[in-house]
């Protein structure tokens, strides 16, 4: 019995094997990129297989995550505009019949992963459209207000309220809720082989409930998930990355003269939050919500748009491509109508494929844990931002002049926005 019991102390000291994988990571996240794909604007057709027949493409430029944007019906009660909002969904277990069909999506994830990419669906937890079946037949999963009544999502927090007025919020206090949203989530784990989700407003909902998914998902297949918020509790048992708003901050005052080289500086010395260290955060010059209420890249940057895309390789993170943005998309695109990407020469697709190239070439470079910090170093020149991250034998440098204007730095000249990155291995 002693013995016994002296076993069972030591088995519990010992570490769990990817006890938990939110900070463990999967070994194919680590020096990967992530690609959006706005299904209904990507094409002509916007088609699941128009989007596959374009997967060579996309795996000789290196990327390595598709994410997906919602792929379910969209509601049509309260729907804005023609084609309605891809975040109101209508059935969380089918697939759009504008994109195609179930088989279509399976056709997808078979040809990426035999490829050696893998596949993301976008999932809104926090909200459903009107005519959701789960209105019906589960009423109790919704929010009422003081009348008993459902309402659009609103919100009051803000200077001024926001109505979603074509969804309607679901109540996580009503726990039936967390095994039905659990249960079409599997669903498409089991069904089509998907490798994880992007959580739309992922802070609005319960990040108890996350974990529970999070748990429940990874019996069924190791997942990736990526939280669209920012607060670091949801990189403790759920999320592997978070949303770096922080960074594209900095990136589109410096681009527009309002910030310099002192607010990427202060930006690496002292972070907007205390992050694990084995956080993932998405870095990103743009995505959906950028592009379409925001603006263009030409429109957020101006000339200094590559130099902003590099320090979203270089800088400590995931770098996530908006589709469109290696053919200098110079428009924004629809959000609720058919407006698709002009596609023209693919412009900017050597420039991506190259910074795609150093991030795998350079295990220096690495998300999260994996990777090495930066360390700022004085360039000479308070409008050239100089770092290098250096991780045992490998060694990335880099000197990138944030200014219109040409600089000379320690190490040369940089004409203006342009920047120059020296390897060692």
């Amino acid at each position: 019995m002693r013995l016994a019991a002296l076993l069972l102390a030591l088995y519990a000291c010992l570490p769990l094997a990817n006890a938990n994988p939110a900070n463990d990571h999967l070994d194919w996240t680590r020096n990967a990129n992530i690609y959006e794909v706005n299904l209904r604007q990507y094409s002509q057709q916007g088609t699941l297989k128009a989007f596959t027949a374009d997967l060579p493409r996309l795996k000789r430029m290196g990327v390595d995550i598709l994410w997906l944007m919602p792929i379910h019906p969209i509601g049509k009660k309260h729907r804005k505009g023609k084609l309605g909002s891809y975040y109101a969904s209508a059935n969380y277990k089918a697939v759009n019949p504008e994109f195609g069909s179930m088989a279509d999506l399976k056709a997808l994830v078979r040809q990426a992963h035999a490829m050696d990419m893998k596949v993301i669906l976008d999932w809104v937890a926090n909200h459903t459209a009107w005519d959701n079946p789960w209105v019906k037949q589960h009423p109790g999963w919704y929010k009422k207000n003081a009348q008993g009544q459902m309402y659009p999502v609103t919100f009051t927090n803000g200077p001024e309220p926001e109505y979603w007025t074509d969804v309607v919020g679901l109540d996580y206090g009503n726990k039936a809720l967390w095994d039905g949203m659990i249960d079409a989530m599997a669903y498409w784990v089991r069904e089509a082989d998907i490798d994880g989700f992007r959580c739309d407003a992922a802070g609005l909902v319960p990040t108890a409930f996350w974990n529970k998914a999070r748990l429940e998902l990874d019996k069924l297949k190791p997942m990736f998930m990526l939280a669209e918020w920012s607060e670091p509790e949801l990189h403790e048992q759920a999320f592997d990355m978070t949303y770096g708003w922080d960074l594209t901050e900095v990136l589109q005052k410096i681009a527009k003269g309002a910030a310099d080289v002192g607010a990427l500086k202060a930006w690496v010395e002292r972070p907007p939050k205390a992050y694990p260290s084995t956080a993932y955060r998405m870095r990103f010059t743009s995505n959906h919500d950028f592009n379409s209420w925001q603006g263009t890249d030409l429109e957020m940057y101006g000339p200094a748009y590559q130099a902003m895309a590099m320090l979203t390789f270089t800088l400590p993170g995931m770098p996530l491509i908006y589709n469109g943005q290696e053919a200098r998309l110079e428009k924004r695109l629809a959000f609720f109508e058919k407006d698709p990407i002009p596609w023209k020469n693919y412009e900017l697709q050597p420039f991506y494929t190259q910074l795609i190239a150093l991030k795998k070439a350079n295990p220096a470079l690495a998300a999260g844990q994996f990777g090495a910090p930066v360390e700022v170093q004085d360039s000479g020149n308070d409008k050239v931002f100089q770092f290098r991250r250096k991780l045992e034998r490998n060694v990335v440098q880099v000197a990138v002049n944030l200014s219109g204007a040409p600089q000379r730095y320690g190490g040369g000249e940089l004409a203006a926005w342009s920047w120059k990155i020296l390897t060692e291995n």
